[in-house]
């Protein structure tokens, strides 16, 4: 996968993060977790975008760092929703596995990066 479909791939988790956000019951405790599952899900590709734009192969993996943390952290807010029953699983589990394979993307990437010192 390059560069650019990797791009694409983390734009559009992040539309589908934000169309599954909006379909979430509108109590206090959907709020809460769709918030949180925002934020992480769209910082997934504005970090991405930025690590892109880096100088240094230290930059890149420190930024790459912060795009697997929201990977991570995406999938645990989406975890949350299943478990308070706020959305069907078989729902989410398109959108985890999605998310899982950004994350293995971007550890390769770290790796990859941390080896070309």
């Amino acid at each position: 996968m390059n560069a650019n479909e990797f791009k694409n791939r983390t734009k559009a988790f992040a539309i589908r993060v934000i169309r599954l956000v909006e379909a979430l019951p509108k109590n206090q405790t959907a709020k809460v977790i769709g918030n949180q599952l925002l934020r992480c899900g769209t910082s997934v590709g504005a970090n991405y975008r930025a690590a892109c734009r880096a100088k240094s192969p230290a930059d890149f993996v420190a930024k790459m760092a912060i795009v697997e943390e929201e990977c991570d952290e995406s999938i645990y807010w989406m975890e949350l929703i299943v478990e308070a029953g706020l959305m069907d699983e078989k729902r989410l589990v398109d959108l985890k596995n999605e998310a899982n394979e950004i994350l293995s993307m971007v550890v390769a990437s770290i790796k990859t990066a941390r080896s070309r010192k």
